[in-house]
């Protein structure tokens, strides 16, 4: 992956709720993660991991409670951070080729130099030789590759993936598995969300599980990453 181009960013979440209705799928949710962490998210489905990423992100609101990003001291508050997202669907045009795909995001988020940041990322993530294919001839892990060189099109210093691995076969896991290694590496604090163990969750330097919209272990406080990920496969 290209160099970083971003200071380190951590965060914090303050009491986090979040309703849909009468279904509370986040329930006072409080943790701080440190600038450059790699945070595996692991439970059953419906615990509540999507709707914590989506609240990272942005794209969704909390309902109780706020959530705040800082500098890698700590000190600094940084006010226009907008991590990346991977999301479990890919959101990419399937008539748009992968190359064409970029750019619309690219110009719609204002990248300076738009063509020099999509060849650099069509690169990184191996699509040089189909940048002219229509996204809808791309396998799943193609569609992956895709979907995570646009969220990396503004350089997030925060990135955010949900369940990248789904319906990739063994070759697409080792190369997603390489290239969140070096995102990792890279200085980004990236939180992710998986259902077990994994060549993925190998990756993380910290483990979360969430039960029912709750914290209900942590590395951070004694828990081991087996006993997350194994209770969370189960």
């Amino acid at each position: 992956m290209t160099p970083p181009a971003f200071s380190p960013v951590g965060l914090r979440l303050e009491n986090i709720d979040k309703r849909y209705g009468r279904l509370l799928a986040l329930r006072g949710v409080s943790l701080t993660i440190a600038a450059g962490e790699c945070v595996v998210f692991a439970g059953r489905n419906g615990s509540g991991k999507t709707t914590l990423l989506r609240v990272v992100s942005q794209l969704v609101r909390p309902s109780r409670g706020r959530v705040t990003f800082s500098g890698a001291t700590g000190d600094e508050q940084t006010t226009a951070v907008r991590p990346g997202f991977v999301a479990h669907a890919t959101m990419v045009y399937d008539e748009l080729t992968a190359e064409e795909n970029l750019l619309l995001f690219a110009r719609l988020q204002e990248i300076a130099q738009p063509e020099k940041r999509v060849e650099t990322l069509l690169h990184d993530v191996g699509l040089s030789e189909r940048r002219g294919s229509l996204v809808r001839t791309f396998s799943r892990g193609m569609r992956q590759r895709a979907a995570i060189a646009r969220a990396l099109l503004h350089e997030p210093a925060v990135l955010l993936l949900d369940e990248p691995a789904t319906g990739l076969d063994p070759q697409g896991v080792t190369w997603l598995a390489e290239a969140i290694r070096r995102l990792r590496d890279s200085g980004r604090t990236i939180l992710m969300s998986l259902h077990g163990e994994s060549e993925i969750s190998q990756l993380g330097t910290r483990a979360i599980r969430l039960d029912a919209g709750s914290i209900a272990a942590d590395t951070r406080t004694g828990a081991t990453f087996r006993s997350i990920l194994t209770f969370a496969d189960a």
